[in-house]
């Protein structure tokens, strides 16, 4: 079961409550009986692995900062 958290509009208590996804949501305040909404946070992302860092995609010649350029044939 996961866990909602809540926060009260009127005196901004904040509480978390274990509850099943087909359960309605708390609509009320247990402190003040004030509106109650869901408080939503963002899931938190793990990069592994390479690629994500901008040293895993270059090459060992370009870490001095200047481009070579290709000589010329004529």
């Amino acid at each position: 079961m996961p866990t909602y958290e809540y926060k009260c509009d009127k005196c901004s208590f904040r509480f978390e409550k274990r509850q099943r996804f087909d359960e309605e949501p708390i609509a009320i305040c247990p402190q003040c009986e004030g509106k109650v909404r869901r408080v939503f946070h963002s899931a938190p992302i793990i990069f592994k692995g390479s690629g994500f860092y901008v040293t895993d995609s270059r090459n060992t010649d370009v870490s001095s900062g200047a481009a070579k350029k290709p000589a010329k044939k004529q």
